[in-house]
């Protein structure tokens, strides 16, 4: 089998072009990152071996699993992370939210972020990587996210703290920055199905989607520092609700950010006081 039949195998069975090259390149020991080379060698021939790794990774991408859980890795934010099933699949879309808290801590030196649910550290360590003078926590109620997000910093020469806990219950801290992608999928969504292979606990929240999300907002005002801010992703009908909650914690400045195809998909807000 050459690489050109090897793609059309997979296109067959309705895979995505890109992610048949992907998995192709991690099934010859090449990076994602080498497409342009699958293409100057198309009629390259794979060996048995080589064959039956490709089969295995398509059969399992047919069946719905991250194409980061099967090559392992997920590029976020300029940075590779080593990802697997313990951790959520860290979307593109989540980059606007790393953004927006760059954005918001222009001007506060040394800052003090803490980023809730940190799963596999993604949020936490985009924030170090630029702003190497802030202080950021990575939280999360599951010690497997958190061995992934420990791992990923170390391999990364980043410096994060890594702890264990349930949103900021029993934090005594103050933040400049409250951060999370938290769940936020309502039970019985019918895109759950096609989420099977990634942990429930960092995608469901109750019958509406909302419930961490409150829990966040009602704990996030004794948290931050005056003028911080809490910025949290949510779901793509869910903008207006979370700027409501926002206003109701007695949060300024609410609003809503827009991710890559134009959906609002994060709302933030600021502490009185300084800023």
């Amino acid at each position: 089998m050459t690489l050109a039949e090897a793609l059309a195998l997979a296109a067959a069975r309705g895979l995505a072009r890109i992610d048949a090259q992907v998995l192709l390149l991690h099934a010859i020991g090449r990076t994602g990152s080498d497409r342009a080379w699958l293409i100057a060698h198309d009629n390259d021939s794979l060996s048995p071996a080589e064959v039956e790794a490709y089969e295995t990774l398509c059969r399992r991408r047919a069946d719905d699993e991250p194409v980061a859980y099967l090559t392992g890795t997920r590029e976020f934010h300029g940075m590779p992370l080593e990802v697997d099933a313990r951790v959520l699949d860290p979307r593109a879309d989540t980059e606007v939210l790393v953004d927006w808290s760059l954005e918001v801590l222009q001007g506060c030196a040394r800052p003090r972020v803490v980023d809730l649910g940190t799963g596999s550290g993604a949020i936490a360590l985009a924030i170090a990587l630029q702003r190497p003078d802030a202080q950021v926590d990575a939280v999360d109620r599951s010690a497997d996210a958190l061995a992934v997000a420990a791992a990923n910093a170390a391999r990364l020469g980043l410096a994060i703290r890594t702890r264990l806990g349930d949103w900021l219950r029993g934090d005594a801290g103050r933040y400049d920055l409250i951060v999370s992608n938290p769940p936020y999928i309502a039970e019985g969504d019918p895109h759950l199905p096609a989420l099977r292979h990634e942990p429930e606990g960092a995608l469901v929240a109750g019958p509406d989607g909302l419930d961490a999300i409150r829990e966040i907002v009602r704990q996030a005002p004794g948290h931050l520092a005056p003028g911080g801010w809490l910025l949290i992703e949510h779901g793509h009908d869910q903008a207006a609700a979370v700027r409501a909650l926002l206003d109701g914690a007695g949060l300024r400045r609410t609003s809503s950010r827009r991710d890559l195809a134009g959906i609002e998909r994060c709302s933030g807000a600021q502490a009185p006081g300084l800023g």
